[in-house]
């Protein structure tokens, strides 16, 4: 399935949860204090999915959603966003997952989640779409998928699947510690499966929780590097990010706007690097065209941040061009 006549033909597998994030209404209040809400829909590695899809790629969403609703509009959003959806799965036992997301006044976020059980967290290893995954260039996932059983074991099998079929893994851990038991249970888990990954991007926040280290660094991003990847990625919000391979690393700087919602923002980053090299992985290998990719990566990120909610920021191939070219 081409979308939107796209010259990019490698399928974007991407692997885990999709929810509904409800935003208040007024920013920079406390959920209490909010008046009103509004549902957004989210979950990283399905706004990473809508990401390449509104870039002019080709993706496909694993998963499981709640047989309600809200899971079925889900499906229905990721399906109008050209998204290949035979990789869903829907629970009738449990519910779609809702977080309630509140904006401070600096356009972070605070969390509150609903899952217990959700049915994100209830996909078995046997329900997975096989061919679909065996089908993926590019095979993306996270770290909340890995929180509990039956979703870690079916995360494992999709990533072993993935790689044997000879995907690039790519890998984005998004912390989210409220869902997490404890925060040395998260770090145990998010590092189980590091070493498999080709390209992992994580945000200064996450390189300060891995490492233990506050001092965002060289020294400290290479602690985290494994013989097996190609890639390590540290984005460092409005300073853009720093890279790291084999032979070379930099950093590339970031597009200044007016952030009003950083939600997204690393999807976006993520989905833009991913359509960039799944048809041409030499890239990373080859610094001038790794740090082009990565600017245009900086310019969706950025845009990403100057509306409220994830999907609806997701920029075009156009956007971030006008972006990079300085027309915004």
């Amino acid at each position: 399935m081409a979308v939107n006549g796209s010259a990019s033909s490698g399928l974007i597998v991407s692997f885990g949860e999709m929810l509904i994030d409800f935003v208040p209404t007024v920013s920079g209040v406390s959920l209490a204090e909010a008046p009103g809400f509004l549902k957004a829909p989210g979950g990283a590695p399905a706004n990473v999915a809508i990401a390449v899809t509104r870039l002019g790629g080709k993706s496909a969403f694993v998963g499981k959603l709640g047989d309600d609703e809200f899971g079925h509009m889900l499906a229905g959003i990721l399906k109008q966003n050209g998204v290949q959806a035979d990789g869903i799965n829907f629970d009738t036992g449990a519910r779609t997952a809702l977080a309630f997301v509140t904006l401070r006044a600096d356009g972070e976020r605070e969390f509150m989640f609903y899952r217990n059980p959700s049915a994100d967290m209830l996909l078995k290893p046997e329900e997975l779409n096989l061919d679909l995954i065996r089908s993926a260039k590019v095979f993306h996932y996270g770290s909340i998928s890995l929180i509990v059983e039956p979703c870690r074991s079916a995360h494992l099998k999709a990533m072993e699947v993935a790689k044997e079929a000879g995907a690039l893994l790519s890998y984005d851990p998004n912390l989210r510690l409220p869902l997490w038991p404890s925060a040395e249970e998260a770090k145990k888990q998010i590092k189980s499966i590091w070493d498999k990954a080709d390209v992992i991007k994580v945000s200064d926040v996450e390189l300060e929780f891995l490492t233990g280290n506050p001092k965002i660094d060289d020294e400290s991003a290479m602690s985290l590097w494994h013989p097996n990847l190609k890639l390590l990625l540290v984005t460092l919000g409005e300073k853009g990010c720093n890279y790291y391979t084999k032979n070379f690393r930099g950093s590339v700087g970031a597009f200044h706007v007016k952030t009003i919602d950083t939600t997204g923002a690393g999807d976006s980053f993520v989905g833009a690097l991913l359509t960039k090299i799944v048809d041409d992985q030499a890239i990373i290998q080859d610094e001038a065209r790794l740090k082009e990719v990565l600017r245009f990566a900086c310019a969706c990120g950025a845009i990403t941040t100057t509306k409220k909610g994830a999907i609806p920021a997701l920029p075009t191939e156009a956007d971030a061009l006008t972006l990079i070219k300085g027309g915004a």
